[in-house]
């Protein structure tokens, strides 16, 4: 049985501080806020997340950007650097479970908001701190966006080509070190909310984007060691005619472990650049009978260029172009449909537009529709990852700025000419809707 908004909600009661911007940090306390968390986001006077006006598509409507990071949450502004402001961040995490932050390395603790400071403030309070580097590497200080970690993390030096023009390191469009991190200090705080179970005492909670990378590259480090033993790594796509190195290349299109992985063209190729499909041919003979038989050409099971795992390593380059006389011949689902039913592994290569209308993906929950209101309306969203037989989230609206300043205010004593009076100082801000023109794009030739 599936539940919304019930009492099966993992996180219900408990209450997260989040003082997080752009993606990483705000993807984590997402993941919180559809678990069932109360997660009060701090905000900038007037301007509030930098992403609320970026890439603006609608008028009078926040960014995509913002919106498919922050909803079901509540937004409250706040100058940390008042003194009233500071009290009332005070006030909020005396009450809080989780405190989330990833401003820039070393302005909590200018603050007064670093783990020392919170520890003693609320002992069960557990801290949660994304940065791009670990504390005490020597990058520790540098500012990170995604495109860093990915670079620092070893994911760049592996990703690409090996030879032609764009033969350079090269990140993923995929955003690896940004809702990557995020997920996994999500992990770090639901250990740490855990442990408080037994302990009754909150912890700080680091997460380094660089080693959120890291830990998504780990075979690579694998290979890295295999290389240094070996000499060759058989599995990548550049073996065998290739001059070794000290440090592994980079890993084209293959799979990665001790398969055949590539990508091959499908009926439509010429007009469609996602015209493909990624077909995996397992180490087992087995694996590679089915392949010959199922694409018609029994003859290749006992071809000696074939024979075995070695010798289809070997001769890749000639493989790759027989595999594709076949396949050119299908459209994508086709061969999905076909090549799967085979128990060969196969998966069509799909583009957004695909992805943003699939029947499946959005009946299953995957694809999520929130409607926002105002000019924006309902928009799309990934939702929840993955499934709770008991429970599923009751997706909301993502809040307008400080929104919820009233509110939360009320919930720390402070009555109406209070509220006015911080309106009046400037230590938090009236609300504010989204007022901005619709862009206009200028579209090349």
């Amino acid at each position: 049985m599936t539940t919304e908004n019930s009492e099966y909600a993992p996180l219900k009661g408990i209450k997260i501080v989040d003082w997080t911007q752009v993606q990483s940090g705000p993807s984590c306390t997402q993941l919180l806020a559809w678990l069932g968390a109360e997660v009060i986001k701090i905000e900038r006077t007037n301007t509030g997340d930098p992403t609320r006006n970026q890439l603006l598509d609608i008028q009078d409507s926040w960014s995509l950007y913002y919106l498919q990071l922050n909803a079901n949450k509540k937004s409250l502004t706040l100058d940390i650097k008042s003194p009233e402001g500071k009290k009332i961040m005070d006030d909020l995490l005396k009450k809080a479970d989780v405190f989330v932050e990833n401003v820039r390395p070393g302005a909590a603790d200018r603050a007064g908001f670093g783990w020392e400071d919170v520890h003693k403030l609320n002992p069960r309070l557990i801290m949660a701190s994304l940065k791009g580097f670990n504390a005490g590497s020597r990058f520790e200080n540098v500012k990170a966006y995604e495109p860093v970690a990915q670079s620092a993390g070893g994911a760049a030096s592996a990703t690409g080509w090996n030879e032609g023009e764009h033969n350079v390191p090269t990140q993923s469009a995929a955003a690896l070190g940004d809702s990557n991190s995020g997920m996994h200090l999500t992990i770090g705080i639901l250990a740490a909310l855990m442990q408080r179970e037994r302990t009754g005492e909150g912890t700080f909670v680091y997460q380094s984007m660089q080693n959120a990378v890291l830990n998504l590259a780990r075979i690579k480090l694998r290979d890295q060691i295999m290389l240094d033993n070996l000499g060759a790594l058989p599995h990548y796509a550049v073996y065998p005619n290739f001059k070794w190195g000290k440090a592994i290349p980079r890993g084209e299109n293959t799979e990665g472990g001790q398969v055949i992985g590539w990508t091959y063209k499908a009926k439509g190729w010429e007009n469609d650049p996602n015209a493909y499909v990624y077909i995996v041919i397992q180490d087992s003979n087995k694996s590679w009978a089915a392949i010959a038989n199922t694409m018609g050409h029994p003859e290749w099971i006992d071809d000696p260029r074939f024979v075995d795992w070695q010798h289809r390593q070997l001769h890749k380059e000639e493989l790759y172009p027989l595999l594709e006389s076949y396949t050119k011949q299908y459209d994508k689902y086709e061969l999905t449909k076909t090549l799967g039913a085979a128990g060969i592994p196969v998966g069509p290569v799909l583009d957004w537009h695909e992805i943003e209308n699939d029947p499946d993906l959005n009946e299953d929950g995957t694809i999520i529709t929130i409607d926002q209101g105002g000019n924006r309306g309902k928009f799309k969203t990934i939702g929840l990852p993955f499934t709770l037989s008991n429970y599923k989230p009751e997706y909301k609206r993502a809040p307008d700025l400080g929104e919820n300043n009233k509110e939360i205010l009320e919930s720390l004593g402070y009555d109406d000419d209070q509220i006015s009076s911080l309106a009046d100082e400037g230590v938090i801000s009236k609300v504010k809707k989204p007022q901005n023109p619709r862009r206009k794009v200028i579209k090349g030739e």
